[in-house]
């Protein structure tokens, strides 16, 4: 049995929120870290927590979405993926899509965009280094924020907003954070969220069939949607065996599209066991995250997982968080309700759970509850 899935939220875990006394955060250099014989300790993790040796390979039903996506799609086909979008996310929350709609060219583009970036020498990178308290910007390996349990990975995460009134989101980010010249980046990832967003709502509809509401239902709830993109850049590490490049955690998003490159490293916790995703070049993986958990008043699952380094290769992952509009308030549709099926979470906005996630409590396996506990309250009824 594997006990590595309880991650309390310690006081050393908590965000650093002495905003009033901000010091610059020491520099995440895995060149120069890689030159010592061990790594330092904030990026060892507790026995109970470090990588386990051999993942197997979880078994993660691939939803062809060619026929659905289709003008002329069948019901048979619409059908079978939502039965299958039904039985993963009962188990686990993965699934992979193939034939998605999504060029190769664009997909490749992004790959190569985002290694133009991490190779950019630090002080080019930290530009754009992310505030605390703050989901976007840069960061190596949240130095900054957290003080054990550090995670080996930079990112850098961006805001899209699939809005008429601001339609050019990400690449006015790059112009403006990191300059005229990286513009053909903002392109890039400007059209590629449009993509996701696009592809996002439509396995949206999916997922209400597979719920049985209408299939509109969560596409028009998520329609104007607010979303993080994040490229994650995880370098090798000389021990692998110590330190991890994401700690187990759910996401507290909706809906993550995550595309790996050909390097090993995703992890789900599956019948107390860590499994691992092969990376597929031509497939997108799926997990729900705590906001949809939420909306499905618990009918489908938010899982744990985390991402593991290893001595030899780096690893770089294009993931997109689909979130509804910071405004919208989460609760689940009358149809998902019953005496049998209470509700399960108040209801809240997109907005604050960020929030809590950002300056409260680091996501685990338990941010759902624990931002519900927290919210309780502080709700309106309670005051």
């Amino acid at each position: 049995m594997v006990s590595c899935v309880t991650t309390s939220p310690q006081e050393e875990d908590t965000p650093k929120l002495d905003l009033g006394n901000i010091q610059r955060p020491p520099i995440f250099n895995p060149s120069m870290l890689n030159l010592q014989a061990t790594i330092p300790n904030q990026f060892i993790w507790p026995d109970d927590e470090k990588p386990c040796t051999e993942a197997p390979e979880l078994d993660v039903p691939l939803i062809d979405l060619q026929n659905f996506l289709s003008a002329s799609s069948s019901p048979s086909a619409t059908l079978e993926a939502s039965r299958l979008i039904s039985e993963a996310c009962s188990k686990h929350g993965f699934f992979l899509v193939v034939n998605h709609g999504i060029s190769e060219e664009l997909i490749s583009d992004a790959h190569e965009c985002m290694a133009r970036f991490f190779d950019m020498p630090p002080s080019e990178k930290q530009k754009v280094q992310r505030k605390p308290g703050e989901s976007c910007g840069y960061a190596s390996s949240f130095t900054g924020r957290f003080s054990t349990k550090l995670p080996w990975k930079e990112t850098l995460s961006f805001r899209f907003c699939d809005d008429k009134n601001s339609p050019n989101t990400v690449q006015d980010y790059f112009c403006d954070a990191l300059g005229h010249e990286l513009e053909p980046l903002g392109k890039v990832y400007q059209e590629y969220c449009e993509a996701m967003s696009s592809l996002s709502l439509k396995i949206m509809e999916l997922l209400g069939l597979s719920l049985g509401v209408s299939r509109d239902y969560f596409r028009e709830f998520f329609e104007e949607n607010d979303s993080i993109m994040r490229l994650n850049y995880y370098p090798p590490c000389q021990k692998p065996d110590l330190t991890l490049g994401t700690g187990p955690h759910c996401d507290p998003t909706s809906l993550t599209i995550l595309h790996q490159d050909n390097v090993n490293g995703l992890q789900v916790f599956v019948e107390n066991q860590w499994r691992s995703i092969s990376p597929n070049p031509k497939a997108f993986v799926v997990n729900i995250g705590d906001t949809f958990m939420a909306l499905s008043n618990n009918r489908y699952m938010s899982c744990l997982h985390r991402a593991v380094v290893n001595s030899q290769s780096e690893r770089k992952s294009l993931a997109f968080f689909l979130c509804p509009n910071k405004d919208r308030v989460v609760k689940p549709p009358r149809e998902l309700l019953d005496s049998n099926a209470p509700r399960r979470y108040p209801d809240f906005t997109w907005s604050m759970l960020l929030e809590f996630t950002q300056k409260h409590y680091r996501a685990d396996m338990n941010t759902l509850q624990a931002f519900s506990d927290w919210l309780i309250p502080r709700s309106p009824s309670n005051k």
